[in-house]
């Protein structure tokens, strides 16, 4: 079955296929790239808490939901491995400095309303005619409002179709984010006691707004916030310490060529075999010429030949090369590397082989013929 390297890690091909549902993106090679870092991460994660010996349960969040044994694992790992100090006053002293209308309470509104909903058409659906009927409705009341009228409360128990008419259309203390846009947009701006000259329109219906008050907010002190900004830099800096642990990881993995191998059910292993003899033979720059000759009499000769003209022997030759692919490799060679070694009897030969080849051996050139229809 094919299997791909990335971040160091060898991923089988229907495993990869799997888990790119779990990431929906843009395309379907952004989904692989996602699933294809997740699944290295995790592996390298995991296999770095069984080196430790890390053992322990999974915890449950608020809302009752157990962590798998695998979440546990690299909670703790994280958790032992990834430390940040605590932010000094000082330092929180300068986050709030820096932006102190972070650090106000939001400005909080008291409101009533009369809802007119415009009724609707015996087919169920939106009836014009109703809705400028439901209009007119809600006019005709601010006119009369405006002509001195005390009975906002009255007629917001008479005609009000919302809940609140029972209240005299009180919405109570309201918070941003508390009403529609298109209502906090006409009640900003009002002033207390004054009446939207207008009637609002909302998915509701027309409404008839009123401001009753407004309190603005206001700053809270230094010592009352300080341990909500301790907090906030703390978070920030251990995420940034994670993924920094997590990209050395990463790259100890890449380094290795291919430091660990899942397999088909999402076990970790050590590493391919087949990288492993690659990696390790130190004997099999030894052993390349002769089998050269009988498998790739080509490739023995341009290696002969390179060897030359760098004044080295061929072994030596296929040693630097083994060193620079190691060096500048990424996960798409390290694939191509797999696949040429996994079915060899010494896969350490065909890998030094794979490697020789694409140094030595130019690419085939492709080219695209154009034939002109006579018109």
């Amino acid at each position: 079955m094919r299997a791909l390297v990335i971040d160091g890690v060898e991923i089988p091909e229907a495993l990869l296929a799997q888990e790119a549902q779990n990431h929906p993106g843009g395309s379907a090679a952004e989904a692989r790239a996602a699933a294809g870092h997740a699944l290295a991460i995790r592996a390298l994660l995991l296999h770095r808490a069984l080196e430790l010996g890390l053992e322990t349960t999974g915890q449950f969040d608020e809302r009752g939901r157990e962590e798998t044994l695998e979440e546990a694992l690299i909670r703790e790992l994280l958790d032992a491995e990834v430390e940040v100090a605590s932010p000094s006053d000082a330092e929180c002293r300068r986050v709030y400095d820096a932006a102190p209308g972070r650090f106000r309470t939001p400005a909080l509104t008291e409101a009533s309303h009369i809802l007119i909903e415009p009724r609707l058409s015996e087919r169920g659906g939106e009836d014009h005619a109703a809705i400028h009927a439901a209009h007119d409705v809600a006019a005709a009341m601010i006119l009369t409002l405006a002509a001195g009228a005390d009975g906002f409360a009255a007629l917001a128990r008479q005609h009000s179709d919302c809940p609140s008419g029972v209240t005299g259309g009180s919405l109570g203390q309201l918070s941003p984010g508390d009403l529609v846009p298109e209502i906090e947009r006409v009640l900003a701006g009002l002033a207390p006691g004054e009446v939207a000259a207008q009637p609002v329109r909302s998915r509701f219906g027309w409404h008839v707004l009123r401001l009753d008050r407004r309190i603005e907010g206001r700053q809270l002190p230094f010592e009352m916030v300080v341990e909500v900004i301790r907090l906030h830099l703390e978070s920030r800096a251990w995420t940034s310490a994670a993924a920094r642990y997590v990209a050395e990881l990463t790259a100890q993995a890449r380094g290795q060529g291919v430091a660990l191998t899942l397999t088909d059910d999402g076990g970790v292993r050590q590493g391919s075999a087949t990288l492993g003899d690659f990696l390790g033979d130190t004997g099999a720059a030894e052993r390349l010429v002769p089998w050269l000759d009988a498998v790739d009499a080509d490739l023995g000769r341009r290696l002969a030949a390179a060897a030359l003209a760098a004044d080295e022997t061929p072994p030596d030759f296929a040693r630097a090369a083994m060193a620079e692919f190691v060096a500048d490799a990424n996960d798409e060679r390290w694939t191509q590397l797999i696949s040429a070694a996994r079915d060899s009897e010494d896969p350490a030969l065909a890998c030094l082989a794979a490697v020789l080849r694409s140094k030595l051996v130019p690419a085939r050139k492709v080219f695209t013929v154009i034939r002109r229809v006579a018109s």
